[in-house]
Parts: C-alpha cells; sequence; structure tokens
C-alpha cells in the first residue's frame, strides 16, 4: 500500500473514531442542531413533523402510506415525510425526505433499498448532476443521479421499466451531494469545535420512465426540483445567508 493511502485511511479511522466518540457525548447531553427542512413539532412523539408541501402549483399530492411503513424500520428517533406528486400528464415524482436525530444509521445508502426492491442499478449512466435552482437566491444545487432497470407485468406482456433516483443531503447549514463530507466531515468537525450533533436530512425524488426515455423524465424532473425543493427545504437561506456547500 502507497504511503498516501496509508495515510488517508488513518485519516478516515480517526474521523471515524472521534464521531463514535463525540455520539457517544451527545447521547449524555449535548445539542441537537436545527434540521435543514420545515418542521414542526409532533404532539405525541419526541420526533418532527417534516413539512413537504401538500400543494405544487400543477400537481396533487398524497403521503406514501406504503413507503412510510418501511421507514418506520428505522432508528426510532428518526423523522420521515414521503408524498407522491402527480401532473395531469401522467408524471410522477415520489418525495422522500429522512431526517436523522442522534443516530446517523437513520440514513444510509439508496443503493440498498432499491436492489432490494428488485431494481439494478446501471452504474455507466448514474452520475452527480448539477441543477440551476432561482429560489430562494440563485445557486446550484449539485445531486446523486441514480439510473436503474426493472422487468415489469403489464397487460400480460414482460416490459422493462427504467428508474431515475435522485437524491442529496441538508441540514440547517449544509448543503451537499456528497455523504461521506457530511459523514466524516462536517458531523465530526460541528460535533467536536461547536458540541452540537447535527441534524442532516437525506431528500430523494424518484420517477419511472421507459427505456430510452431517461433524458426527457429527467429533464422534467430537475424542473420539479426547482419548483418544489425551495417550499421545504432551507438552505441556502433567503436573506442570503452563506451556507457551506460541496465544491
Amino acid at each position: 500500500m502507497k504511503r498516501s493511502q496509508i495515510i488517508l485511511a488513518a485519516i478516515v479511522i480517526l474521523m471515524v473514531g472521534c464521531t463514535a466518540l463525540a455520539l457517544t457525548q451527545i447521547r449524555s447531553g449535548r445539542k441537537l442542531g436545527e434540521p435543514g427542512v420545515k418542521t414542526q413539532p409532533r404532539a405525541d412523539s419526541k420526533n418532527l413533523e417534516i413539512l413537504l408541501p401538500a400543494e405544487i402549483p400543477g400537481y396533487t399530492s398524497e403521503i406514501s402510506t406504503q413507503s412510510e411503513t418501511e421507514l418506520l424500520k428505522l432508528p426510532a428517533d428518526t423523522s420521515f415525510r414521503s408524498r407522491m406528486y402527480r401532473a395531469p400528464d401522467g408524471f410522477f415524482s415520489q418525495v422522500t425526505v429522512v431526517t436523522m436525530g442522534t443516530d446517523r444509521s437513520s440514513i444510509h445508502k439508496p443503493q440498498i433499498c432499491m436492489t432490494g426492491q428488485g431494481w439494478t442499478i446501471d452504474d455507466s449512466s448514474s452520475r452527480q448532476e448539477n441543477i440551476p435552482m432561482t429560489r430562494p437566491i440563485p445557486y446550484t444545487l449539485q445531486v446523486n443521479k441514480l439510473v436503474a432497470s426493472m422487468a415489469v407485468q403489464q397487460n400480460g406482456k414482460s416490459l422493462t421499466a427504467r428508474g431515475l433516483f435522485v437524491y442529496w443531503f441538508v441540514d440547517a447549514d449544509h448543503l451537499t451531494a456528497s455523504a461521506n463530507q457530511w459523514m466524516l466531515w462536517w458531523l465530526p468537525r460541528d460535533l467536536l469545535l461547536h458540541g452540537v450533533l447535527e441534524r442532516w436530512s437525506y431528500i430523494s425524488y424518484f420517477t419511472v420512465c421507459p427505456p430510452g426515455g431517461e433524458d426527457a423524465a429527467f429533464g422534467r424532473l430537475k424542473q420539479f426540483i426547482a419548483e418544489s425543493a425551495p417550499e421545504y427545504q432551507l438552505v441556502p437561506a433567503a436573506n442570503g445567508k452563506s451556507s457551506e456547500t460541496s465544491p
């Protein structure tokens, strides 16, 4: 193993160790940070109600009860909301927000869920993408796009469906497409320097299209993200207050 690789591995191990130590301290009374999405307290729970909008112009929505039943398997202090949005022309997108409490395992790799549901991820088509945003201020939202395939039955015929899964992460002050950045840098840094366990949220959008329709579907999904995300995401701030984003 090269010296640079040894140093990098040592740094990662150190950061993971520091995070584990800090998480132990946070459970002993350290401060839990504010989320980067709109929420309100729940009268019957220590968890938060995630305020995904019921209405987006041009779309109807309903809570995705089946998806939320699956999310109940996450750590008990996880807050979440999942809604299905539909347009009159047939386009749809499921939007899910998962917000951690003191247990960061609330947020895990989406590849695990997708493959568990029968999707095969196309690594050659999956990549990081940029979405131009105009609200609340102009900025570029960096996201991860996963493209996957699944065999489905329709009218007695076997067809192939293509799934587009787009996701990113946000807390009260940070916005990133990189899981490593928030888990191995920002989270332990803020714990050690400020004694605050930042309450990270994992935001995802999912839609389905036929083979060959991926570009058109992603174009529509980008438009929907630009319209809907500012309705519930608090970063960046409308007053132009700077936030840390991935490079």
